[in-house]
């Protein structure tokens, strides 16, 4: 469950995350749980990205999707007052494409900014979190040079401008992890049970084992601006980035 699908719902966001539009059957509907889809792209949310937003059409009428929430099923969550299919309805999605572009981006953006910072400085991420066209991310990293912003910004922004293919890739769990540097973060996050991973591959620069949705080349993400380097305790630094 996760790489291909989570309880009933097959996931199509990560089949092909360029989907925006597709057909399905309601599975559930239920307007405190949600609505379960047998198909859907909406992304649910993980790993410090949000989920995406969107529509349900269905006979003549519309219901807007504003997050998901996951339990044994992916649970979609309509906007109060908003009318639920019934189960068994064929229904019409669609991601809202500007959000999910953005963050797309900014998601491919940040592997970009790990790749550089493990490859040139050895630190490794702590955390992060990410917004449509902006997001930070801490790494253990108890020294940075004085021109460490700057010098930042122009190794990212070289690594999106070389045009880097982000291959996506599943791997049996073992064959996963016998990959050099695969976990980025401190701590693994993979849970143990899970005996297939996904992988993001920009090419030449980063591998890591990731669920998100991702652009198809460096040179999509855009510029990048290395916006503020902060000091989060003794070894942690926070570095802000921005879409521009």
């Amino acid at each position: 469950m996760g790489v291909t699908h989570h309880g009933r719902t097959y996931r199509l966001d990560l089949a092909d995350p360029t989907l925006r539009e597709w057909e399905c059957t309601v599975l559930d509907a239920d307007p405190e749980q949600g609505i379960v889809l047998d198909r859907s792209a909406f992304y649910p949310g993980g790993g410090g990205q949000p989920p995406d937003h969107g529509v349900l059409l269905w006979q003549g009428v519309q219901t807007r999707i504003v997050g998901t929430r996951k339990g044994d099923d992916l649970y979609l969550i309509p906007a109060e007052g908003d009318p639920l299919p019934l189960a068994g309805t064929t229904v019409v999605g669609a991601v809202e494409d500007p959000r999910r572009t953005m963050l797309m981006r900014t998601h491919s953006g940040l592997h970009v900014l790990c790749g550089v910072v493990f490859r040139d400085f050895g630190a490794l991420v702590t955390g992060g979190n990410m917004e449509p066209g902006e997001a930070r991310m801490d790494f253990n990293l108890p020294e940075v040079p004085p021109d460490f912003k700057l010098r930042l910004e122009e190794l990212v922004n070289a690594e999106v401008a070389a045009d880097r293919k982000v291959a996506v890739k599943v791997l049996p769990r073992a064959e996963a992890l016998a990959l050099p540097d695969i976990i980025r973060t401190q701590s693994n996050l993979i849970p143990e049970d899970e005996q297939e991973i996904r992988i993001v591959d920009i090419v030449g620069l980063d591998v890591q084992a990731d669920g998100g949705t991702h652009v198809a080349s460096t040179a999509q993400i855009g510029k990048v601006q290395v916006v503020k380097v902060e000091s989060k305790g003794k070894a942690n630094r926070r570095v802000r980035i921005r879409l521009v």
